[in-house]
């Protein structure tokens, strides 16, 4: 049961991974493309729509790794604290 419960938090935090580094991305430049066609304005909406959706990317991507980092030292302190067997009051 530990196993599944494991490998669906897993899937979790690949599925929020995909989306917080993707979404920004492709939202930026579906938005730029929007804007260039909408306002006929020039293709440096489109650069620009790229740089910023990179830049929104690349912040996914750090906090996610940030989260996944802090998750897995949690995980290590509970395990530690598993190992050491259970005290009176825990049974």
């Amino acid at each position: 049961m530990k196993e599944l419960y494991r490998a669906a938090r897993l899937l979790a935090w690949v599925t929020q991974f995909g989306f917080s580094v993707a979404a920004p991305l492709a939202g930026c430049i579906l938005l730029a493309v929007w804007l260039q066609g909408r306002f006929a304005l020039g293709g440096w909406v489109v650069a620009l729509g790229v740089v910023l959706g990179l830049m929104g990317a690349l912040g996914g991507l750090v906090s996610s790794v940030r989260r996944m980092d802090r998750q897995g030292a949690e995980e290590q302190k509970r395990s530690r604290s598993a190992d050491r067997g259970v005290s009176f009051n825990e049974h």
